[in-house]
C-alpha cells in the first residue's frame, strides 16, 4: 500500500520541475494564463494527412517490422536474411497493382524509407504513386521496466526531433510509436503511466516535426484473462494516454490511434463472437476517444485474417464518430509471404493474395465483408506469446 501511494505521487514529474513556461506548484496562479499553440507550423498540413489516411474504405499496410524480425518472416519460407531478400518482399508488397485503392498509408521500417524497389525506384516514390502516405516506425523498441512486475517500455525519445525532421524531408508523413501492456504481469501503475507519458511526448514531438503521431498502446492478447478483464484494462490505459497527451499539448485532430481490439486472452477458454468484440471495443471507443480524432486503425495482435477482418466489419454495421478501419501487418501479409515462398515466379500470385485481403478489409471498413469464400488457411490464428517487431 505505500508503494502503491508513492508511485501515484510521485510518478508524473512535480508541475516545479515542468520547465519555464509553467509555474511553480508554490507560486500563485496569475489572472490571465498564456497558451503556448504546438505545431502551428504544420497544424493544416497535419490534419489533412490524417484525414487522408482516414479516408472511406481504406487502412494501413504495416510493414515496419524490424530487420530481425523480417529475418524470422523470411526464414519461415526458407530465405536467408539478407538486405537482398528483403528488398525482394518489399518492392513485392509496395508495386500491388492498384493497391492504393484498398490501403492509404504504409508504414515502414528505418531501412525501407530510404530503400530503392529491385527495378530501382525508391521505394517512397512508388508508394506516393499509389496514392499511398509513407509513414515511419519511430521507436527504439521495447525494454525491461525498473520498478515493475517485470514488464517493459518504450525507448526512443532521445534523439526523436531530429530524426524524424531527417523523416519528413524523405517523404514520411505520419509516424509509429508501439507500446505495449501486459495483463497477466498486473498491469502495474507504473507500466501504465510510463506508456502513456512515453507516446504523450512522442506525439508531441512528431507533430512539431511534421509527422501525424500514430499512437499504439497494445494491450497484448497473451493470458487467460476474458474480455471483461481487457475492456476494464483498456479503460485505464486509454484515460492514461489521453490525460498524458492533452498535458502535453498534443492536437487531437492530427492524431491517429492504433489500439487493440477488446478480446478475451489469446489462452482465454471462452472465446467471443465478432458480434462480442464489436460491442466492447465500441463501449470503449465511446468512453474514451474523443469525436476530435480523426481515424481509428485497429492492430490485429496476433488474430487469425479472417478473424480480424470480421471483427472489423463487425464494429461498422452503424455510423461511427470516427473512421474505424485497420493497421494491419501479419493480417494482411501471412498468405501473401507463404504464396511467395521466395520465388520470383510467383510474386503476381502472392500480389494477388494481398489485394485480396487488402479488399476484404476495405469492405469490412465499409461494413459490407462477408467470410463466404474465404480460404482454410487465412482462418488460422498467428498469436506469438510475447511477441515483439
Amino acid at each position: 500500500m505505500v508503494a502503491a501511494s508513492l508511485l501515484k505521487s510521485s510518478f508524473l514529474p512535480k508541475k516545479s520541475e515542468w520547465g519555464a513556461t509553467r509555474q511553480s506548484a508554490a507560486a500563485p496562479r496569475p489572472a490571465t494564463v498564456s497558451v503556448v499553440v504546438r505545431a502551428s507550423a504544420y497544424a493544416d498540413e497535419l490534419v489533412k494527412t490524417a484525414k487522408t489516411i482516414a479516408s472511406p474504405g481504406r487502412g494501413i499496410l504495416a510493414m515496419d517490422e524490424s530487420n530481425a524480425t523480417c529475418g524470422k518472416r523470411l526464414a519461415s519460407i526458407g530465405l536467408e536474411n539478407t538486405e537482398a531478400n528483403r528488398q525482394a518482399y518489399r518492392t513485392l508488397l509496395v508495386t500491388a497493382p492498384g493497391l492504393g485503392q484498398y490501403i492509404s498509408g504504409a508504414i515502414l521500417f528505418e531501412e525501407t524509407l530510404y530503400q530503392s524497389a529491385v527495378d530501382g525506384r525508391k521505394i517512397v516514390d512508388i508508394l506516393v504513386e499509389q496514392g499511398i502516405v509513407p509513414g515511419i516506425k519511430v521507436d527504439k523498441g521495447l525494454v525491461p521496466l525498473a520498478g515493475s512486475n517485470n514488464e517493459s517500455w518504450c525507448q526512443g525519445l532521445d534523439g526523436l526531433a531530429s530524426r524524424e525532421a531527417a523523416y519528413y524531408q524523405q517523404g514520411a508523413r505520419f509516424a509509429k510509436w508501439r507500446t505495449v501492456v501486459s495483463i497477466p504481469n498486473g498491469p502495474s501503475e507504473l507500466a501504465v503511466k510510463e506508456a502513456a507519458w512515453g507516446l504523450a511526448r512522442y506525439a508531441a514531438i512528431s507533430q512539431d516535426n511534421g509527422l501525424v503521431p500514430i499512437v499504439e498502446p497494445e494491450i497484448l492478447l497473451d493470458g487467460e484473462h476474458g474480455i471483461e478483464r481487457t475492456f476494464e484494462v483498456a479503460q485505464k490505459v486509454w484515460a492514461e494516454t489521453f490525460y498524458a497527451m492533452a498535458e502535453n499539448n498534443v492536437m487531437f485532430e492530427g492524431i491517429l490511434l492504433k489500439p487493440s481490439m477488446v478480446t478475451p486472452g489469446a489462452e482465454a477458454k471462452d472465446r467471443a463472437t465478432p458480434a462480442q468484440v464489436a460491442e466492447y471495443t465500441l463501449k470503449l471507443l465511446h468512453r474514451r476517444i474523443p469525436p476530435a480524432v480523426p481515424g481509428i486503425m485497429f492492430l490485429s495482435g496476433g488474430q487469425s485474417e479472417v478473424e480480424a477482418t470480421q471483427n472489423l466489419n463487425a464494429m461498422n454495421q452503424g455510423a461511427n464518430p470516427w473512421h474505424v478501419s485497420f493497421s494491419y501487418a501479419r493480417a494482411l501479409q501471412n498468405t501473401c509471404l507463404k504464396t511467395w515462398g521466395g520465388q520470383p515466379e510467383k510474386v503476381k500470385a502472392a500480389q494477388d493474395a494481398l489485394l485480396l485481403r487488402a479488399k476484404a478489409n476495405s469492405l469490412a471498413q465499409l461494413g459490407k465483408y462477408t467470410s463466404d469464400g474465404e480460404a482454410a488457411e487465412a482462418k488460422e490464428g498467428m498469436f506469438v506469446k510475447n511477441y515483439s517487431y
